[in-house]
């Protein structure tokens, strides 16, 4: 699969570099017209008509060579591998609340304490008494 990824990552990127060569080469419409008023030469490399129809012709090849490589990245690049077979196999269990150390657990059965909505069986933090008198306080110098 990679090496067919990287076939047409190549093949994408030359005929990025070739479109872009061919377009830089083409000379646009009014070109013509001022060449008719004497600002210019109308010679080219292919003739007067011809590189109009060689160059736009091999331009429009390259774009559809271009465009079919980009559509075949995006679909090797977003397809996802199957390595299950059943939709409940890749369903991720939710793991068990962690208590807080120095939480203490309120059993089912005892009553909360007042003004406490926790409901019963999860965790209420229990203060922690200072260590020293001034504990909690920012030093001063």
């Amino acid at each position: 699969m990679s090496i067919l990824l990287t076939i047409l990552l190549a093949v994408q990127m030359l005929t990025a570099l070739a479109m872009i060569g061919l377009i830089l080469v083409q000379h646009g419409k009014g070109a013509d017209m001022g060449a008719a008023f004497g600002s210019g030469t109308s010679g080219s490399l292919f003739g007067a008509s011809g590189s109009a129809n060689f160059l736009s012709r091999t331009t429009a090849v390259l774009a559809t060579v271009f465009l079919l490589s980009t559509l075949g990245l995006a679909y090797f690049g977003t397809a996802q591998p199957r390595t299950s077979s059943s939709v409940l196999e890749g369903v991720v269990q939710p793991a068990a609340p962690a208590v807080a150390p120095g939480a203490a657990q309120i059993p089912g059965n005892a009553p909360t304490p007042a003004g406490s909505s926790a409901p019963s069986g999860s965790a209420v933090p229990v203060p922690a008494s200072p260590a020293a008198p001034g504990a909690g306080q920012i030093p001063s110098k």
